[in-house]
């Protein structure tokens, strides 16, 4: 198969491409490598089946080319982390509807089937109304704050994309994919966009506060980018997943301060926990979720997805490869 991935030489959109050319498929990658980096891709980018276009996706001639010479898309590029959203909200805004709508116009002209990276943004404050512990499912209403608040600017264009997704397939036939994905870590992953994990462990190693935003209480589900990328592998082959939004997460919880603390102890570190408020951390505009866990029922009945790795078992390969580089 000839596949596009575009942001693929991001962090998961280079464990996505390093697994489809060991199957022998043939890869090219589109990046603009705002948040890409050629680390991600030094392992394969001399392999002979991959190909990387630097260029943007809103370069819409540039993307109908490729999407002409493809079989089928992944679509992973998007503006990624809290802190570059929030100090480029029409950067975010452009990229995460503009970009898209030319990714789902070009996979509609030449019929090739499109997998579309969602969020668990999208949900926004949902945690909030639900009346049960059972996690975020794909059919929970969404609840976003006041549109002065640049948070919710990612959120938003997140969910227009998923209306535009549907829309393509309802009204176009298009088969397409759409994939939320809750907090996703491993190795390759930077902390300059705001990554919690990679944070506090490149912190603790150096023996420096680890710093937490807010009083630290609020609760995260992390999952491992291997399990990540082995799922929406399978939901590409499998035709019950189109014109379907599914959650891919893990639904084991931990509050941040546990998780500092957790880092501490697996670093063997002497860091110490610095507090800081939101508003010093990303200015004024800015707004938390005090808990984003997902109900995975959907994807276990499609493809039987079940995480392999736990909290711990991460934070253990993230130290291995941070010490390694």
């Amino acid at each position: 198969m000839k596949y596009l991935i575009t942001g693929g030489a991001g962090f998961i959109g280079s464990f996505l491409t390093e697994k489809l050319l060991s199957k022998g498929h043939h890869v090219t990658v589109l990046d603009d490598m705002s948040t890409g980096t050629y680390n991600n891709i030094n392992l394969f980018k001399m392999h002979e089946n991959f190909i990387l276009k630097l260029g943007s996706i809103l370069d819409d001639k540039l993307v109908r080319e490729l999407v002409s010479k493809c079989d089928e898309v992944y679509h992973l590029a998007a503006v990624v982390g809290v802190k570059h959203v929030m100090e480029n909200p029409v950067e975010t805004i452009r990229i995460n509807t503009l970009g898209t709508e030319n990714i789902l116009h070009s996979c509609s002209q030449y019929g090739k089937k499109v997998m579309i990276a969602s969020t668990s943004e999208v949900y926004g404050k949902a945690m909030k109304i639900k009346k049960d512990n059972k996690g975020l499912r794909e059919e929970d209403d969404s609840l976003f704050g006041a549109t002065k608040i640049r948070r919710w600017s990612y959120a938003t264009s997140k969910a227009l994309d998923e209306f535009l997704s549907l829309a393509y397939f309802q009204e176009k036939n298009l088969p397409v994919i759409i994939v939320r994905f809750f907090n996703t870590v491993g190795p390759r992953q930077l902390g300059e966009y705001g990554m919690v994990i990679p944070i506090f462990v490149s912190k603790a190693l150096l023996g420096d506060p680890l710093p937490i935003f807010g009083d630290g209480n609020q609760r995260r589900s992390f999952t491992y980018v291997g399990d990540v990328i082995e799922g929406i592998i399978k939901l590409m082959v499998t035709k019950d997943a189109e014109g379907q939004v599914i959650n891919i997460g893990n639904p084991d919880e931990i509050t941040i301060n546990d998780l500092a603390k957790l880092v501490i102890k697996k670093t063997n570190s002497k860091s110490k926990i610095e507090y800081i408020s939101y508003e010093k951390a990303y200015g004024s505009g800015f707004e938390d979720m005090s808990r984003r866990k997902p109900d995975i029922t959907k994807i276990k009945n499609l493809i039987n997805f079940k995480p392999t790795l736990n909290i711990e078992d991460i934070i253990e390969e993230i130290v291995k490869y941070m010490k390694s580089n």
